[in-house]
């Protein structure tokens, strides 16, 4: 039971007729008249074309048209006196649409199955009472009703049935069943809901009352997602694929250097390490098979901390020797009850212990051929003896003593052993840095607002 201009979908099988160019644009004067079956003067167009069936010549009948509060389509129609063949399928003649459509139509009565449908090839249909759906295409594009809908729909279905039958027997059985609630839809006993999903937007069913309100159908209009997008051939702008970060926690790299006592050829070993409750490091240690001489460095592997970070720790038990500590370049040490104080950029970058840092500091100062040497005078060389036999009694736990670490640019760190909780012999506080603690690190004339933007209108 067709509605008045439809044309019957036929079977549902690949068009024999070449897809019409649709280079036309709609509403290009009287091409595109509304359908209807009282204008003599709305002809369709014949062209001979190949049948894929029988392989003679049959006959493709265009027709464009327009669908009264819709748009405008383009229904092909190919038939082949030669095997009965036929097929009929419809294009849209417009483009595809900025969003995507869902029609949900609550078919009540049996008027409602007379409503004209123009289902794409892209659309999904889904009864969700059967639990039945035509996936996307898998079906031509057709100008039908609801019930021409249901009718291709059991088509379908029952094509393949003679050759289940004979194989699989228990399937068969299950599609007949099915076919015969399909069937029964069309009599439509009780409500049931035909839903359209067209990602293009170019699918419709009618509205009987346009243009007033349609109480039975809900429209809704819905951007694509991604897969959508791709599924109908857009070019889609696809996500910056990030690329994939080498992890460089588990390896040690290796390069080649000099070594700096004598300049024999060494090799330096880079390794990426995560601080627990603080931060990655790089340590980059250097040993020289010629001479023996062995170093090590560590470079922070943030960026400058907005605050300045002031590390105070109480040494009052030979235990608190084995803490790790972490010292960079821009790191200053001070002991007050020694009146010592070494500046930045001594020692450079180290990733020791709290021993191992108070064994660095006593060997730059014993080792100094300046303080310690012939030309130092007596004062200074007992008040630098003094100096390392009390840095002696702290290593072996028998002074206690303050270790105070002041680092502008807040990479610098020592271990809190009841991490996460505090420790009740070191203070850590952040303050904000001097002008001058900024010039030191360089960063008065660091620029990085609208550091993008300018970048992009340079492009």
């Amino acid at each position: 039971m067709l509605a008045s201009g439809a044309v019957d979908p036929g079977l549902p099988a690949a068009a024999a007729a070449p897809s019409p160019v649709q280079t036309r644009q709609p509403g290009t004067g009287h091409l595109f008249r509304p359908i209807s079956a009282d204008d003599e003067e709305q002809q369709p167009t014949e062209i001979e074309s190949l049948c894929m069936n029988c392989y003679r010549n049959g006959m493709t009948r265009l027709l464009l048209t327009e669908i009264p509060f819709f748009r405008e389509i383009i229904v092909s129609s190919f038939s082949c006196e030669h095997c009965g063949w036929n097929n009929t399928e419809i294009q849209s003649a417009g483009r595809i649409q900025d969003q995507g459509v869902r029609y949900t139509l609550t078919v009540r009565a049996q008027e409602d199955m007379n409503r004209e449908v123009v289902k794409t090839d892209s659309a999904t249909t889904r009864i969700p009472e059967l639990d039945f759906e035509i996936p996307a295409f898998s079906q031509k594009g057709a100008l039908t009703t609801v019930e021409g809908l249901i009718s291709r729909a059991v088509s379908g279905l029952e094509l393949d049935q003679p050759s289940r039958r004979a194989n699989e027997e228990a399937t068969a059985e299950r599609i007949d069943e099915f076919i015969v609630k399909l069937k029964e839809l069309k009599q439509v006993a009780s409500p049931f809901t035909l839903i359209i999903d067209d990602p293009s937007g170019n699918s419709f069913v009618e509205n009987p009352h346009a243009p007033r309100k349609d109480d039975a159908l809900v429209i809704t209009h819905y951007n694509r997602t991604l897969q959508q997008e791709e599924m109908l051939g857009l070019q889609a702008e696809e996500p910056e694929e990030k690329p994939e970060e080498e992890d460089l926690r588990n390896e040690v790299l290796q390069f080649n250097t000099n070594c700096p006592e004598c300049n024999a050829p060494a090799q330096t070993n880079m390794k990426l390490v995560q601080i627990p409750h603080f931060k990655e490091v790089i340590i980059m240690a250097t040993n020289c098979e010629n001479c023996g001489h062995r170093t090590n460095e560590v470079k922070s592997g943030g960026a400058v901390e907005p605050l300045g970070t002031r590390i105070t720790f109480y040494i009052t038990d030979p235990s608190d020797m084995t803490r790790d500590l972490l010292k960079s370049e821009t790191c200053s040490m001070e002991i007050p009850e020694l009146e010592f104080e070494l500046g930045m950029a001594v020692l450079g970058g180290k990733f020791t212990t709290l021993e191992g840092i108070l064994k660095d500091i006593r060997e730059l100062v014993t080792k100094n051929p300046f303080t310690l040497g012939d030309s130092s005078s007596p004062g200074r060389t007992e008040k630098l003896q003094e100096f390392s036999q009390k840095l002696n009694q702290i290593i072996e736990g028998n002074m206690k003593a303050h270790f105070v670490m002041d680092d502008p640019a807040g990479n610098s760190y020592l271990q809190n052993v009841y991490a996460p909780e505090d420790d009740p012999e070191m203070k850590v506080e952040h303050y904000n840095r001097t002008f001058d603690q900024n010039e030191e690190l360089g960063l008065n004339d660091m620029k990085t607002e609208g550091y993008e933007t300018g970048l992009a209108s340079q492009r």
